[in-house]
């Protein structure tokens, strides 16, 4: 648990207010505003390479009607990412994990790495890159999929595994979920109900969504172990001005 001074700050997907979402400069700008680590999702590719990446598909950043799962490593690191006006002439790309593994690793960022849902179609990739893996002091999984955090206790106990939030879970048997550690929530379950669950079951929390202007950054949560945002810069600013 955390005491009252300064609380990690993990930039989402990077600093992702100041660049393109899971990109290495929005790891890199994060690093330069200070934060205390990363947090960054990973899809597997047809191969069951893992690679950053957010959605499932990849309309919204490449611009084609196709799944991350349908395309080869090779195919997926070659495309350009970017909003449809800036996409053609934009040198951001999709980065494999083990690539910013070594990144993360050379400076000793933490990361909170999400593992999404393509991934339950693939479990044998997750348990093989568990075996391999070699991750900053402070790093932890997160997954709103409680079944492939279980995996990730199975095969790597020494690892903070973190369930995040949503209507369904059970706030009551919070202590029944043997395979977390912690539970990542949105800001708006900052309230004493979810806190005092966290606290009776022995489970650590950080929340989402954080801007840098909630009043409860300056004096949080004993249960509070972690913030993420998009404005690493504006949450340590607050922070500092306990």
């Amino acid at each position: 648990m955390s005491s009252q001074t300064s609380i990690p700050v993990f930039a989402h997907r990077g600093a992702s207010a100041y660049a393109l979402e899971n990109s290495f400069r929005a790891f890199e700008k994060a690093l330069e505003l200070g934060a205390d680590g990363i947090e960054l999702d990973i899809q597997l590719s047809k191969e069951g390479i893992p690679v950053v990446y957010h959605d499932p598909q990849l309309s919204r950043l490449v611009g084609i009607n196709k799944l991350v799962n349908e395309c080869t490593v090779e195919e997926l690191l070659s495309f350009k990412l970017g909003k449809p006006w800036r996409r053609f002439f934009s040198s951001y790309k999709i980065p494999t994990l083990d690539a910013v593994l070594a990144w993360a690793n050379s400076h000793q960022l933490p990361l909170n790495i999400e593992l999404k849902s393509t991934i339950l179609d693939n479990k044998n990739a997750l348990i093989q890159m568990l075996h391999k893996l070699i991750l900053p002091v402070g790093s932890h999984f997160s997954s709103f999929h409680y079944e492939l955090l279980e995996i990730v206790k199975q095969y790597r106990s020494d690892v903070e595994t973190a369930l995040i939030a949503t209507k369904k879970l059970k706030w009551d048997l919070l202590s029944d979920y043997k395979a977390i550690d912690s539970v990542h929530m949105h800001k708006r379950y900052y309230k004493p109900r979810f806190l005092e669950a966290c606290v009776a079951s022995d489970k650590a929390c950080r929340f989402y969504a954080i801007d840098g202007n909630e009043a409860f950054l300056t004096n949080p949560h004993p249960s509070v172990i972690g913030w993420i945002t998009d404005y690493p810069d504006k949450v340590i600013a607050k922070q500092h001005l306990q």
